[in-house]
């Protein structure tokens, strides 16, 4: 910038700083620095190299009229900032057209052998190659509202974690197209300029991978009407596979289910939560399967994450309380969304022990504390993650099936479990005694059920499963499973297991 100098007689006054806004988006542009003289005319130079161009432009307050070679210069460094979102195919057109008319868009943007995707995968390929064909990126992420109103677009496949490469979402397209958090946003964004952090959001492509106009009038969570689970969710995948076969007996877990495996250390609580996985995989594709470790050690992450059909979120031991309570709010976030829509999620937790630990940690002290350190006002927020299970009226449904840690030594791990004992509607218990002899799973049956069993098993088979449980009762816990497992294993499935019942 360059000032011109004036002769010592003139007396030169200064004018502030001032400034030109963009109202298309949003953008501020500097004016920069200049003087008068006492004929008032006024001069200044604005030096410009953003993006390669250098505009030096001369304003005079007697003539409105620019240089041309400026203006010209000026029209294509407009061009050049400004970020006009892609036209084209919009989502809720292709999801409405055949998959063969789809495989020919995707043939002629240059989309390497369309016919290997799935449809949805297709839909979302087409819409990322004509976005980047247009100079902007397309993408997808979970969205995480601030205190201030405005929000970001986190990594799913990251857990969520802050970057520099996060998508910004201001507050006005939040208040305009009532997104939530947990949204999972697929839309247009721009690299930052200037002095900008981070990506902005240019045009949202789907919501949820639904279009805006689907999402319009979706419902609240809070205001959907909870019932008792009446559908059951098969685990049994395998006839050698006994974990499956044994809940589906004796404690049946139901679409919307609040379950609470209590689990020893060292019974198999890990093992029996990969085999509902897979049941659950195997048996209802129709439901989406998250999986959160909160507080577990980053070789079980892995190991989760190979042999789990669903997706694993995750917050180690080695990351803070708070991360903790962040993953593992989003990840709640987002199933309620999918319910909204009338989806069936199904969330796998453990444990629900370490994410009260993590809520009392953060949670500034109240100066009531109950046995075991806990604070009085911790363990409301856990409980309300687990009270969120249900199963919705007219469709929808939330099933957390999460673990409880007991005999731990420690007081804590003890006033959390009875605070949770009373609040599931299905309970899972697992022996120390049956572990130690290596039996696997170490089912305590007499102590495992579930409330309403009746809605899910219906009279026939659940009169033959009061006779079984009044025949185990007589028996040692021992001998008694051992008895029963050999029985399961010989039978392919619990309907001919269930008919030869009056063999034994």
């Amino acid at each position: 910038m360059s000032i011109e100098k004036d002769d010592d007689n003139k007396k030169r006054a200064y004018k502030p700083r001032t400034y030109t806004r963009n109202a298309q988006n949003g953008e501020t542009h500097e004016r920069g620095y200049g003087y008068s003289n006492h004929n008032g005319n006024f001069n200044a130079t604005h030096n410009n190299t953003h993006n390669g161009y250098n505009n030096d432009r001369i304003y005079n307050k007697d003539s409105n009229n620019f240089n041309e070679r400026n203006q010209n210069e000026r029209t294509q460094y407009e061009k050049k900032r400004t970020h006009t979102p892609v036209s084209g195919y919009k989502i809720e057109e292709l999801r409405s057209k055949p998959i063969e008319e789809l495989t020919k868009i995707a043939t002629s943007l240059g989309i390497e052998n369309p016919q290997e995707f799935l449809r949805q995968d297709l839909v979302f390929e087409i819409l990322k190659t004509q976005v980047s064909q247009g100079g902007f990126i397309l993408i997808s992420g979970i969205l995480e509202i601030t205190n201030e109103g405005y929000g970001f677009l986190r990594s799913i496949d990251e857990n969520f974690t802050n970057t520099q490469h996060d998508t910004y979402v201001s507050q006005s397209q939040i208040h305009r197209f009532a997104l939530r958090n947990g949204d999972i946003i697929t839309g247009q964004v721009r690299a930052p300029k200037d002095q900008e952090r981070y990506y902005a959001l240019l045009k949202i492509e789907a919501v949820n991978y639904l279009s805006l106009e689907e999402i319009k009038n979706r419902p609240l969570f809070e205001n959907l009407t909870p019932l008792f689970p009446t559908e059951q969710i098969k685990l049994e995948y395998n006839s050698q596979k006994i974990t499956g076969r044994m809940l589906d007996l004796f404690s049946p877990i139901g679409k919307g289910q609040r379950a609470l495996i209590v689990a020893p250390p060292r019974t198999g609580k890990t093992e029996l939560m990969k085999e509902l996985a897979h049941g659950i995989s195997e048996n209802h594709p129709e439901i989406e399967l998250m999986v959160l470790l909160v507080d577990e050690r980053p070789e079980e992450v892995t190991d989760m994450e190979r042999s789990v059909k669903g997706q694993v979120f995750s917050s180690t031991f080695d990351l803070p309380s708070t991360n903790h309570i962040r993953v593992a709010e989003l990840v709640l976030e987002r199933a309620k969304r999918r319910i909204e829509v009338g989806k069936d999620v199904v969330i796998l937790l453990d444990s629900i022990t370490r994410l009260a630990r993590a809520y009392n940690a953060a949670t500034p002290s109240s100066g009531k504390v109950l046995s075991g350190g806990v604070d009085a006002n911790a363990l409301h927020r856990p409980k309300r993650f687990f009270g969120a299970a249900r199963n919705i009226e007219h469709g929808g449904s939330l099933t957390i099936i999460a673990t409880a840690l007991i005999e731990t030594g420690s007081k804590m791990d003890e006033v959390i479990f009875e605070e949770f004992k009373g609040t599931g509607n299905c309970e899972i218990v697992l022996a120390r005694n049956i572990a130690d002899r290596r039996i696997y799973p170490a089912f305590d049956i007499l102590k495992s059920g579930t409330r309403k069993d009746d809605l899910l098993l219906g009279q026939e088979r659940l009169t033959k499963v009061w006779m079984l449980r009044n025949v185990i009762s007589q028996m040692d816990d021992i001998e008694a499973l051992n008895f029963l497992y050999s029985k399961i294993k010989d039978t392919k499935n619990n309907d001919e297991f269930l008919l030869a019942m009056n063999d034994i």
